[in-house]
């Protein structure tokens, strides 16, 4: 037997020989193949081209094909799972995105109209008290007329003198310069604060009460019996009685509807109203002065 040769020992026409032979047998396999399934008719012998002569079979040791492996086809697909989600995700970081660019360019233009919208005009907040004001010792006490520090709560002392050392609005034309009272023989300049200096000038307008004319309550003091007892004879006003306050534009006409006595820690009197309103308070009674008058009047038209 001839020993098997090497296709590298092989020269080319025998390599050529060898590439026609393996072509014959394969079309022969298949023509076989085609004519038991009917698929071609047989011809004969001599219709066929003769058989390539060979001086002599040759055997080649040549490497068998390994078999190859089908495609794995699992991790491709989870693969392309994955960049799946991470599209899918950008696309929702991006809406995301967008939709809060949105809402903070509209948060943006509602703060820029906001700051170009002019603030409308509002009265000073009302400087809340703890005590009613014009509270001061009877001038007839051993160490004379002062003011009451026994009224206000020791706890809250501090609080009240900080509040006498806020400085004092410049008045407008709009505030009250000047009060009359016809039925107790009332004309006094009004001035601004409510403090012990202030009501040794006249009647003192609480800072940030209402102005005359004005919806809310304007609130005015003046002692009884000292500093030119301005409002001494305030407990004889009656329901109908006439207040009115002057400004440098016009004058207001206001018409008693209550009077009353309350302890000097009712601040609730001073409170802001809907309707314009006018509260005028004094120590009471005469030379005891451990209580307050408080007289409400209304606006007329």
């Amino acid at each position: 037997m001839a020993k098997a040769r090497r296709p590298e020992d092989l020269s080319i026409d025998e390599l050529r020989r060898l590439l026609i032979e393996k072509r014959r047998a394969d079309r022969q396999a298949r023509l076989e193949h085609f004519r038991k399934t009917g698929r071609v008719v047989s011809l004969s012998a001599d219709t066929l081209p003769p058989p390539l002569e060979t001086p002599q079979s040759i055997e080649i040791d040549l490497p068998l094909p390994e078999e190859t492996a089908p495609p794995r086809q699992r991790p491709r697909r989870a693969l392309d799972g994955f960049l799946l989600l991470i599209e899918i995700a950008a696309v929702v970081g991006l809406l995301f995105i967008l939709f809060n660019g949105v809402s903070v360019v509209k948060a943006l233009n509602q703060e820029v109209a906001l700051a170009l919208v002019q603030p409308t005009p509002t009265a000073t907040p009302l400087v809340m008290a703890v005590v009613l004001p014009s509270g001061h010792t009877p001038p007839t006490d051993p160490g004379g007329a002062r003011p009451n520090e026994a009224e206000i709560p020791e706890h809250l002392r501090p609080m009240v003198q900080s509040l006498a050392a806020l400085p004092l609005p410049t008045p407008g034309p709009e505030q009250a310069i000047r009060i009359q009272i016809p039925a107790i023989h009332v004309d006094a300049p009004v001035v601004q604060g409510d403090g012990w200096e202030q009501l040794k000038k006249g009647v003192g307008q609480h800072i940030g009460s209402a102005n005359p004319g004005e919806a809310g309550n304007m609130v005015l003091s003046a002692h009884n019996d000292i500093f030119g007892e301005i409002f001494r004879y305030l407990d004889q006003l009656k329901p109908g009685d006439e207040v009115i306050l002057y400004t440098n534009q016009r004058a207001y006409r206001y018409v008693v509807t209550q009077t009353r006595l309350v302890e000097p820690t009712e601040v609730n009197v001073m409170a802001p109203t809907k309707t314009s309103t006018v509260t005028l308070i004094s120590c009471y009674p005469y030379l005891v002065d451990n209580q307050r008058i408080v007289v409400t009047a209304q606006l007329q038209p």
